[in-house]
């Protein structure tokens, strides 16, 4: 099983909780990078923790939650490698694994109960990239990163 690195900011500081304990209950090693209140602090200082984890090799997927996701996912994915979906639903997660291959989840605790965040990362924690053509699709988000963006598109 994939070691998870899981971070919130205050809005999201009740839901990680709820996530870390069914994570651990299921056989997952999680680093918790915080917060550990919640008292108000800055989302992106999070997504950086998570996202850095996943760059060195700390962690092979990670889990951000705020108030609706879209602050968590906005900043990992300035990280040149991180692919992070906002997900509200379990076929948004599958789709985020199978089509994109996801390495990062974000979840809204403001949008979202309990049950339905641990179904969509459940999901998304069973959910393979489903390689073949989506790779081209992956290598040009890659290219997007470096500035590389300069592909002929087709017409139709």
């Amino acid at each position: 099983m994939p070691l998870i690195a899981l971070g919130a900011d205050h809005a999201g500081f009740a839901l990680k909780e709820i996530l870390r304990a069914w994570l651990e209950r299921h056989g997952h090693e999680v680093l918790d990078v915080g917060t550990h209140t919640a008292d108000s602090v800055d989302y992106p200082d999070y997504a950086s923790a998570v996202t850095d984890a996943l760059l060195a090799g700390a962690a092979e997927r990670g889990i951000l939650v705020c108030g609706t996701g879209i602050g968590m996912a906005m900043a990992a994915n300035k990280v040149p490698g991180v692919r992070a979906a906002a997900c509200a639903d379990a076929f948004t997660a599958r789709m985020a694994r199978e089509h994109n291959d996801a390495n990062v989840l974000a979840l809204g605790a403001r949008i979202l109960g309990p049950e339905t965040a641990i179904e969509i990362v459940r999901v998304w924690l069973e959910t393979a990239f489903a390689g073949v053509r989506h790779v081209r699709r992956l290598a040009k988000l890659a290219a997007l990163e470096q500035k590389e963006h300069r592909w002929h598109v087709p017409a139709h």
